[in-house]
């Protein structure tokens, strides 16, 4: 950014302009997961499993006249849609 508002003030361009340009870039193989990530992915899973059965336990234990999937079922989706984003994301 600076070398272009260079160039645009003085009038020239510095020599190795053309040369320092990057015409292309190919990834070959993907950069590996991180094992922290997925431990953290797994944990979380494990926090929401946990998180549905206290749901489930307490609606029946205590009469709540609601029904625990309404709770349950999305945080499950949300849950998936990170997982997907984590492992076939970009």
């Amino acid at each position: 950014m600076f070398a272009n508002l260079l160039r645009l003030i003085t009038g020239r361009s510095s020599p190795g302009y053309e040369r320092d340009f990057i015409r292309e870039v190919s990834v070959i193989h993907r950069a590996p997961r991180p094992a922290r990530g997925t431990r953290q992915l797994l944990a979380g899973w494990v926090l929401i499993a946990l998180k549905c059965w206290a749901i489930f336990w307490a609606v029946e234990h205590y009469h709540v006249p609601v029904n625990p999937l309404w709770i349950a079922v999305p945080s499950v989706i949300f849950a998936g849609v990170c997982t997907a984003v984590f492992y076939w994301g970009e």
